[in-house]
């Protein structure tokens, strides 16, 4: 139950505090003077939408805030009640962002959405136009069947994403077989290849060699020469050089060290020389090599302009050809898996959907005899309200498309609302599936606004009357305009607005009887309240 409202900088509302209570509590005000503000505020701590047009000019953000009596399962949520009450917060900026606070604790919009049906609910006129509304009624269904279409939601779309698969499949079978001859043939040439990394740069190598080798020879042999086998070769000349140190040293042993290095040099030049030698005697001419290296090399040039810049780039591609391969030979198991899983899966919608219209056509008719007695206290005894359920294409809400059909008078065939209700009839018709669908914890504060449009006289009386009764188990909160309806009110407040300092102010006040007689004498006289217009607000009173 909403205990208290406060509302700051909201609109033409500059500050307004207004404690609520038990039973029916009534608005009321003349045309334009902001009734519904209280309504739209209540929606933002519902989690409604939030937008920086309503703040109060001058101001730099509005706030809205109400105190609940705290929901027994608040603590779901992570909210701790606060001596049995609940604080919700809504602060709009002029940036035109929003915060939200329970308890003092920052949350979503989204969690205030959650909360909100444990609290409360509001119907207003825009409810009344989606009463036209497939989905709504359909909804409205399910809501008073109690059964819950999740899980068929859920088959339906798997059903329909196994589908979707499967259909990609088989339009990409074509370009899968022709991309994977290709894949195949791009294999077996780069297989065939037996490509090593690091080959190509080893057979430049060899064959700068082979392709050099007259001046190669001519090179080794003159510098193997020069050091070794000529009279006057640097070993010849490094061994008499080691015979007089070697003289000096017996003499003056302080050029041990310089005769040590110039033994290592002559083991070091003996060893490069042998090395000469070899690679002089292992110099050969071979054609046939040098055509091999250079036709290997050519392939190898073939298949990087092909496959890649390099060896290790053409050794990636083949990897990612051979997984495109097992993909594609992996495809015609993963669709005749999915195939599998279509047929499995659209059996189970298929039962499941069958279940869902069976407990609809039960929970129809159950609905239409509830209606029934709802409407009767509203001066539409003579309606015959049915729900019609018609077979229609699966999707994720089953494969029913519901329709409420009406006939308001005796005799007429039942046809859908749009057609044969008047204005007055869709509210009426509304607060009966307000009060029938109703399924939430009692005590909850429950919103009507515009209920009255369209009517009048006995029906607003009926009206009334209901209201009243709903009201002994939740707290009501009715915008009206009809003196009929607000006599039943336990509390009324009243609506208005007044300049101040140049500026319009919405106020929202409390009345007591006196004030409330000459309140419902405006609503049935107009500006000029007369005797006999205060005199039949006390009869409604009273009454």
């Amino acid at each position: 139950m909403l205990q208290e409202l406060l509302v700051e900088n909201y609109a033409v509302v500059e500050k307004a505090r207004v404690r609520f209570h038990a039973g029916f509590n009534l608005l009321t005000g003349e045309t334009g003077s902001g009734k519904s503000l209280v309504i739209d505020t209540l929606a933002l701590l519902f989690g409604g939408r939030a937008s920086s047009d309503v703040i109060r000019s001058g101001a730099d953000r509005a706030r809205v805030s109400g105190i609940f009596d705290a929901p027994e399962s608040l603590g779901a949520f992570g909210i701790e009640a606060d001596d049995g009450e609940l604080i919700l917060e809504r602060e709009i900026l002029s940036s035109g962002k929003s915060r939200a606070f329970a308890n003092g604790r920052p949350v979503t919009a989204a969690i205030l959405r959650e909360i909100a049906p444990l609290l409360g609910d509001i119907h207003g006129q825009h409810d009344q136009q989606r009463l036209f509304e497939e989905a709504t009624q359909r909804e409205i269904l399910d809501s008073f069947g109690g059964y819950d279409v999740a899980a068929l939601r859920k088959v339906y779309t798997d059903w329909k994403a196994a589908e979707a698969e499967l259909a990609g499949l088989e339009a990409r079978q074509q370009e899968r077989l022709r991309l994977a001859d290709l894949w195949n043939f791009q294999k077996k040439e780069l297989e065939a290849a037996e490509l090593e990394n690091g080959e190509d740069a080893r057979l430049e190598g060899e064959k700068r060699t082979l392709g050099n080798v007259t001046k190669l020879s001519q090179l080794a042999a003159e510098s193997y020469e020069l050091l070794y086998e000529s009279p006057e070769s640097t070993l010849s000349t490094l061994k008499g050089a080691l015979k007089r140190t070697e003289e000096l040293v017996r003499i003056d042993p302080t050029l041990e060290g310089s005769l040590d290095a110039m033994r290592q040099t002559e083991i070091s030049l003996n060893e490069v020389a042998h090395g000469l030698r070899g690679y002089l005697d292992n110099l050969e001419s071979d054609p046939n090599r040098l055509e091999e290296v250079e036709n290997r090399l050519a392939l190898l040039d073939k298949l990087k302009r092909k496959y890649g810049g390099s060896i290790e780039e053409m050794i990636a591609f083949l990897d990612d050809v051979r997984t495109s391969l097992t993909q594609s030979l992996s495809a015609d198991d993963r669709a005749q898996q999915l195939t599998q899983q279509v047929d499995a899966l659209k059996a189970e919608y298929l039962e499941s959907a069958k279940a869902v219209s069976a407990s609809r056509n039960v929970a129809a008719r159950k609905l239409e005899k509830k209606i029934a007695a709802e409407l009767r206290p509203l001066a539409m005894e003579r309606a015959n309200f049915v729900v019609a359920i018609h077979e229609s294409q699966p999707s994720a809400h089953g494969s029913d498309r519901v329709e409420f059909l009406i006939s308001p008078n005796l005799g007429e065939e039942p046809r859908p609302m749009d057609r044969v209700l008047s204005g007055g009839e869709l509210s009426r018709l509304a607060l009966a599936l307000k009060c029938v669908t109703n399924t939430g914890p009692a005590h909850r504060t429950l919103v009507f606004d515009e209920v009255d449009a369209g009517i009048g006289g006995a029906v607003a009386d009926a009206v009334g009357r209901r209201l009243k009764q709903i009201a002994a188990e939740n707290q009501v909160l009715c915008v009206t305009h009809l003196a009929q309806i607000a006599g039943f009110g336990d509390h009324h407040y009243v609506v208005d607005k007044q300049e101040a300092g140049g500026r319009t102010v919405a106020t929202v006040e409390e009345l007591d009887r006196g004030r409330r007689i000459q309140e419902l004498g405006r609503m049935l006289a107009g500006q000029r309240v007369t005797p006999e217009a205060l005199k039949h607000a006390e009869q409604l009173l009273d009454a």
